[in-house]
């Protein structure tokens, strides 16, 4: 089992010095510390330590809305891809809670996302990692070949020493330019906890900004959640688009992918994001695309509409107040400018990777990142500078240079792999146990 809790002891004490600190335990680093256990039993054991400012693990809890499946298949799991052997496949946790067959006969490549929430839950609990627990990293420092992360916890502050950290950013909830949470105001990631702070519903309407699945299934949650209430749809294009999973569109996801992005001029990538962004961004499962259509419809045969749809639409001002939220919006087809009266507006608008250049101080000097971006290496390293000899991995968070899958689950196994075979391989050449 993982060692939880938020203290500031264990393998940093006495001044030890670890191979990895990792910032964050969200499924990326999940999927790191599955590596490091995997590699301890064939032995080759790295010391370890991971800090986590949730007090417990969890995964995306604003956003389990009933019925809402995965979009990624589960193979690509914490493991799976990289090691179809490890304790911690899908299919492995199926067989541990006695559902693998019943799940079979679900003919689907999808499951739930309650029930892969569970299935990440069951492996950060099954782990032999120490986790820390209610523990922010505060700032990291250099010093010689080693990283210094100063932490914050409830039992104070403390530092861990190593010789690499592993940055995993998750991804934090981006609202629209000129718009500011409330009670009544809020980011869909966080909607099933906000839903219940909204004081009162006195206008029995809801508006959802987006058009991508998440708005799309904030939507749908509201709409059959909410049967007295109206619910508006904004969004600035004609009219919403399907989610381009097709079998070949798809190969942007494989790991053999991330080799020709990373190896591509910079403006073919840029060409190929833009080919391929709907796969991923402002895009909808096409089975939930429809059943909205089909509401919509019925709603026009019967002349009760609750679900309005406005497309190519702008909102041009919000103004929150004690009792609503008052939009102005404008259509850009026809210049036409009207008002909406909501109870609540959900921003679905999209995610942005964590920053670390607050984390880096001094580090996060030009060469580091370029045009806000930063610069890594194929095994995901970051090129920090000359008096900095530790190593800074990203997990996660580098769309740019190693293609689509950077921000998704879709290749966390492999790229965990790939960091801890860099993380070994630069080990090897001071240490001989690494020989």
């Amino acid at each position: 089992m993982a060692p939880n809790g938020p203290s500031g002891g264990g393998p940093s004490g006495g001044g030890e010095v670890l191979d990895v600190v990792g910032i964050g335990f969200g499924p990326a680093n999940l999927a790191v510390a599955v590596v490091l256990e995997e590699l301890a039993e064939s032995g080759t054991r790295l010391r370890a330590a991971f800090v986590e400012s949730k007090p417990a693990f969890s995964w995306h809890p604003g956003m389990m809305l009933p019925g809402a499946n995965m979009q990624i298949a589960f193979p690509k799991d914490l493991a799976t891809m990289r090691n179809p052997r490890s304790a911690y496949t899908f299919f492995n946790y199926l067989h541990n809670k006695g559902r693998m067959v019943d799940f079979i006969n679900q003919q689907t490549f999808f499951p739930s996302r309650h029930e892969f929430g569970d299935y990440l839950a069951w492996a950060a609990n099954s782990v032999d990692a120490d986790v820390r627990y209610g523990t922010r990293a505060a700032c990291i420092s250099f010093d010689g070949d080693h990283v210094v992360v100063s932490c914050d916890s409830a039992d104070g502050p403390f530092e861990l020493r190593a010789r690499n950290v592993l940055f995993a950013p998750g991804l934090v909830g981006r609202m629209p330019d000129g718009i500011a949470t409330g009670d009544r105001i809020f980011h869909n990631h966080d909607i099933l906890d906000r839903l219940g702070g909204v004081p009162s519903m006195p206008n029995g309407a809801f508006a959802v900004l987006g058009a991508g699945q998440s708005a799309a299934e904030v939507v749908e949650y509201l709409h059959s959640t909410y049967p007295d209430s109206r619910v508006h749809l904004l969004h600035t294009k004609f009219g919403l688009s399907p989610s381009d999973d097709s079998p070949f569109a798809n190969r942007v996801f494989d790991p053999d992918t991330v080799d020709l992005w990373y190896s591509a001029p910079a403006d073919v990538r840029e060409r190929l994001m833009d080919y391929h962004r709907s796969t991923n961004y402002s895009a909808v499962d096409m089975d939930l695309l429809e059943e909205l259509y089909r509401r919509e419809y019925h709603e026009t045969v019967t002349g009760t509409r609750r679900l309005i749809i406005h497309r190519t639409t702008e909102v041009v001002g919000v103004d929150g107040d004690h009792d609503g939220v008052t939009l102005g919006i404008r259509n850009l087809m026809t210049g036409g400018e009207d008002t909406i009266r909501v109870d609540a507006l959900v921003c679905a608008t999209g995610f942005s990777p964590g920053d670390i250049r607050d984390l880096l101080g001094d580090a996060a000097s030009a060469g580091v990142f370029e045009a806000g971006r930063p610069v890594v290496g194929r095994d995901y390293r970051l090129a920090t500078t000359d008096t900095v000899r530790a190593g800074v991995y990203l997990n996660g968070g580098v769309e740019n240079t190693h293609g689509l899958s950077s921000t998704l689950l879709s290749n966390i196994a492999v790229r965990a792999g790939e960091i801890i075979d860099s993380v070994v391989a630069r080990r090897a050449v001071t240490d001989p146990r690494f020989s």
